[in-house]
Parts: C-alpha cells; structure tokens; sequence
C-alpha cells in the first residue's frame, strides 16, 4: 500500500471503477498469445488484461501521443527537425511480484497500437557487474541490490537512446548460469517506446546528480503485501527446483535435488536475508515517486490502481 505521506498525489481506482476505464478498447490478443507472456506461476487471463492492462495501455496510448505532439510543436517552433525521440516506461517492483510478466505484456499490447508498433524490452539484469566483479567486491550476496548495478553503463544507455541513437547495445544476462554473457549484447534500434523493466529503476542515490528515472516518460510499480510476495517467491523456487535447476548448466543446479522441505527451509532464508530485505530498504520506498501503482491481491489479481496526479 501507499505510504500516507504519498496517498494525497495519487486517484485512487478500485478494480471495477479501473477496468470501467477500458472504453473502446479492444483486445487484441488470445489465451495463447499470454502462455508466451506468462512467467513461472504468474495468474494471468484474458479477464486480468481486459480489466487492468487495456485501460493501461489506452491511458499509455493518450500519454504517448501527447508527448510525441510536444515534441512536434517544440521542432516547429525551434525550425529544426529532429529525430522522433522514445517514450521511455520504468516498471519497478520487487522479486516474485510478477513485473517481467508485466513488461513483456505491455511490450505486446502498445505494439498493437498503429501509433507506436516498435516497443522494446530491456531488462537491467543486463546492468549487473559480472559476478566475477561482484565477488572481488565481497557484495556477490548482495546481488539486485543497488549496489550491484553498473549505474554509469545504465545511465550511458539511456541517454543514448533518449536521445534517439539509430542503434543503442545493451548487455544481455542469463538466469541459467546466474551471470552476465560476456561479448553478447542486444541492440535498441530507435523504438516508438522503450520499456525498462527492474527492481531499483526508481532508485535515487542522494550521492548522484543523475537517476535512471530521469528518463522516464512514466514509471509503474507493481506492489503486493510482503507477506504475498515472499510466498510467491517460495513457489517459485520450487517450480526452477522441477525446470531449470535441472540444467547442468545452471548455476543452482545444486539445488535441484533437495527434498521439499529443504527447500522450501531455504527459500524463506533466501528471502529474508537478500530480497524481503532488498525491498524492505531500496525497493519499496521508491514505490510513491512512479506515477502509477498497480496492487496485487492473494490470487494474483490486482485489486487497486493508484495513478499520480498531474
């Protein structure tokens, strides 16, 4: 939930009176389309999209627009002519709470609009120094938090494609071996819309004149009771244990043979001492500056809808 001290800058919308927003607008994709979308036990449906995430991309749709307009009426004024610059969307949120699911839905959803068809997805797990640089730094059980990102390389990226480069590289991380791809990267090549998918995305270091979410055109937290998320973070970890820490190639392929129990044990340590506390002290605290909150109930199913006032 909101903290007080924020709640006054935000409308907030229950689900009914959130899905009302929808309108005219259709959907536009099928329960297949969304087995490609979901990640490792995310509930979704064609009723949750219909319902909180075509009112979304209508209000991203409006907001796109508006901006690109701007921009044209600045060009005008200026006599110059310029290249047409990305709308960039933070999305925030911690581990477990369903946000990559959330990125790559929108990422399909605001492709379909004629207005905006290039939306490309960066992940700022890419942004991670190599493990090999995290262990010479003693911070390796710290990984996700602040700390752990090469913030300069982040920023260098989005500046880059902010300010409308015809291609822009980012590194490219892998879950399996649990580390950065040397000399992989993928390119930006100037999108309608960038969406910049992490958990410190809203992150603002008191030591630095410069944040990720300076770019941003507009930011989403996804937000759950603490409660929920760790024991989705506890699914989770039982579902990689039967997927992919059977890999060989996986760094926590160590973990594949525990009995429920151990990991389940192991799981609720993991959280308490890395990603509750990393959300606890950095993530949740940066959930008042985005401009929109989107709150989760037990059942996965979003229940409010907090939209920053203009």
């Amino acid at each position: 939930m909101i903290d007080r001290g924020d709640i006054a800058r935000f409308e907030r919308f229950d689900r009914q009176e959130w899905a009302a927003l929808r309108a005219q607008t259709p959907l536009t994709i099928r329960e297949k389309d969304l087995e490609a979308l979901r990640g490792i036990n995310d509930q979704l449906d064609l009723d949750e999209v219909a319902a909180v995430y075509l009112p979304l991309t209508r209000l991203l749709n409006l907001y796109v627009s508006a901006t690109q307009s701007l921009h044209r009426v600045s060009t005008t004024f200026l006599g110059t002519i310029a290249p047409k610059l990305p709308y960039i969307i933070g999305v925030a949120g911690s581990v477990a709470v369903g946000k990559s699911t959330l990125a790559r839905l929108l990422q399909t959803l605001l492709s379909r609009w004629p207005e905006h068809p290039r939306v490309e997805l960066i992940t700022t797990d890419g942004f991670l120094y190599p493990n090999a640089e995290l262990e010479s730094r003693g911070i390796m059980d710290r990984k996700g938090f602040p700390e752990s990102y090469d913030t300069r390389q982040l920023l260098d990226f989005l500046r880059a494609v902010k300010s409308g480069e015809p291609e822009v590289t980012a590194p490219i991380y892998s879950h399996v071996i649990y580390d950065v791809l040397p000399d992989r990267h993928e390119i930006v090549h100037q999108p309608d819309i960038l969406i910049l998918e992490g958990l410190n995305v809203l992150q603002v270091d008191s030591h630095a004149n410069e944040f990720v979410s300076d770019y941003f055109d507009f930011s989403i937290y996804l937000d759950a009771d603490e409660s929920l998320i760790e024991s989705w973070f506890i699914e989770r970890f039982h579902a990689l244990r039967r997927t992919v820490f059977q890999d060989p190639q996986s760094f926590f392929k160590h973990f594949a043979d525990l009995t429920d129990e151990q990991a389940t044990a192991l799981a609720a340590q993991i959280w308490e001492s890395i990603n509750g506390r990393n959300l606890r002290e950095n993530i949740a605290p940066t959930k008042g500056r985005a401009s929109l909150v989107i709150e989760k109930g037990a059942d996965h199913r979003v229940t409010d809808v907090f939209l920053r006032k203009l």
